[in-house]
């Protein structure tokens, strides 16, 4: 066997992937951001998850993209389990549109369409025409590989040994679905499998019974993308993963038993078309039919799933919890309300900041604690708009006493400080990165010294949302004295610092991270005491 196959093989894949990749940009950025909204808003049921799943994949061209942002939304709160469910089957039948539209033999376009495509996407002054010239150009490359590689492949048709290992395929189904899984892993396309199924077919180096265990492999195949996605998140988003997962596994058993029943079936609505048309509809047929089978039972799915991936985890709601548009008509309940909400805000941001001290001071890569503070920060971020956005409505009522509207006031400052809290936290979480991409290490006197520190600010500030939970000044009081604690203990600390690189105990390299974590704890200390200031100056409003 000469090289040339291999290279235009490798060459054609390569045009294809570009070509899907282009065109599903395409379609996207012609969509604007509308998908992500439809993923969130539109899955209330589980039949309509299966559609939007089913559109969404179509856009994108990705079963894996759609999978991957199901996986963040979950991991977010944003999504249940059983929601996701719904979307995934849809985006199994969704991938199989570009095999439908490869089936339909439209190389002799491919040229003219990269030529229009790309004159409209480098020269037109509209978005609109650009992205419709990118989807042209996108799909004319895509169909350009697709030659390429069924012309790669027309030198094999005789190879003795290309022609025993298909042999040894067709009568071992699993060795087939094996081939589909290890092809689809390294090409993180099933879409790309499925192109080279047909593409092979049609050169006479596949029939269509050798081709289906493998199209069943392409099918699971596909799942490692969320599964990698998956790693370091929440527990929920490695359960929609494995749901991916079981899905088309379960689905590849059962076509494997009805496998004489599957074939005829494909082969009788596929009444012209050849090899490639009835790859392509066994593709989308295999999806429909599983879906239609664990659509009822999508519940079921879910559970299973948690029976295999056990555990508890707490997860952290997105959007407000308390405050209702209901009780702005009712000053002092609403204020009660969005205290509450805004406790819970800071009860998370706080969570945010021991995350980081965590990941700062560990030796491990603090990766999957990143994601969590970027999960985390989203919610304080989408707290800090809805609770603004309340308060400045309950004042511009005109209906608020005049101590109402000074605990408005405060608590519109108060919200402020929580979110920069939040930043501090995602702030130290970069130090934590930085820190372990650079090798760097902090010495153990040194993480002694920052763990203490970090103590010291988890309780201050948990003494301030105290005292903001139950309007106590007192407590308030004792948040100033402990920010001058703290005060004193980071100027010893940096003092302690510099000793240790006088003496040649703690790394030069590290020294520039040690003072920023000492800087940035020392405002999360002083916007506790903001915090507490607000308190007391409630209480003075009160007597007034």
């Amino acid at each position: 066997m000469t090289i040339a196959p291999i290279a235009g093989l490798i060459g054609g894949l390569g045009l294809f992937l570009y070509g899907m990749t282009q065109m599903g940009n395409g379609l996207q950025r012609a969509a604007g951001d509308r998908l992500r909204v439809i993923l969130k808003a539109l899955t209330g049921k589980t039949w309509m998850g299966v559609l939007v799943g089913a559109l969404v994949t179509a856009i994108i061209q990705s079963s894996s993209g759609t999978t991957v942002m199901l996986v963040s939304f979950v991991n977010a709160g944003l999504m249940t389990l059983t929601q996701a469910t719904g979307v995934i089957m849809g985006a199994n039948i969704g991938t199989t549109m570009t095999a439908q539209l490869i089936a339909f033999r439209l190389s002799d376009f491919a040229l003219p369409a990269i030529g229009i495509g790309a004159i409209l996407f480098m020269f037109s002054k509209r978005r609109t025409y650009r992205y419709f010239g990118q989807i042209i150009l996108g799909f004319g490359i895509l169909f350009l590989g697709m030659t390429a590689m069924t012309e790669a492949m027309r030198p094999l048709r005789d190879n003795p040994a290309l022609i025993e290992f298909v042999t040894i395929m067709g009568k071992h189904r699993l060795l087939g679905v094996l081939a589909g899984i290890v092809m689809t892993v390294i090409v993180q396309s099933s879409s790309a499998t499925v192109g080279i199924l047909m593409a092979a077919a049609s050169q006479g180096l596949l029939t269509f019974e050798t081709a289906l265990p493998i199209l069943f492999g392409d099918n699971i195949g596909t799942c490692v993308t969320a599964v990698l996605a998956s790693t370091g998140t929440s527990l929920s988003a490695k359960r929609t993963a494995l749901v991916h997962v079981l899905f088309n596994v379960f689905g590849t058993i059962l076509a494997l038993i009805f496998l004489p029943v599957f074939s005829k079936f494909v082969a009788w609505i596929t009444p012209f078309g050849g090899v490639s048309r009835l790859i392509a509809n066994a593709h989308t047929s295999f999806n429909l039919l599983n879906t239609l089978v664990w659509l009822p039972m999508a519940g079921l799915l879910a559970r299973m799933v948690v029976r295999l991936y056990p555990g508890e985890e707490k997860i952290v709601e997105h959007g407000t919890k308390y405050i209702d548009k209901r009780m702005l008509g009712t000053p002092s309940v609403a204020i009660q309300l969005s205290t509450k909400e805004l406790v819970r805000m800071a009860r998370i941001a706080q969570d945010m900041v021991n995350d980081a001290g965590l990941a700062l001071l560990q030796s491990g890569s603090p990766e999957n604690i990143l994601k969590t503070i970027e999960t985390h920060e989203d919610v304080v971020d989408d707290l800090q708009n809805e609770i603004i956005f309340y308060l400045s409505t309950l004042m511009a009522q005109g209906t608020l006493t005049h101590r109402q509207s000074t605990q408005v006031a405060g608590l519109l400052h108060v919200v402020n400080d929580i979110e920069r809290v939040g930043d501090h936290a995602v702030n130290l979480g970069n130090f934590a990165s930085y820190k372990w991409e650079s090798r760097m290490e902090f010495s153990d006197e040194a993480k002694s010294e920052l763990a203490d520190l970090f103590k010291r600010v988890d309780a201050i500030l948990s003494d301030a949302l105290t005292a903001l939970e139950t309007n106590d000044p007192a407590l308030a009081q004792d948040v100033w004295e402990k920010e001058r604690i703290i005060d004193e203990i980071e100027a010893d600390l940096r003092d302690n610092h510099f000793k240790r690189l006088n003496e040649g105990t703690c790394q030069p390299e590290s020294a520039v991270i040690y003072i920023e974590v000492l800087d940035n704890l020392e405002r999360l200390a002083d916007h506790a005491v903001n915090l507490a200031d607000a308190v007391v100056q409630n209480t003075v409003s009160q007597q007034e």
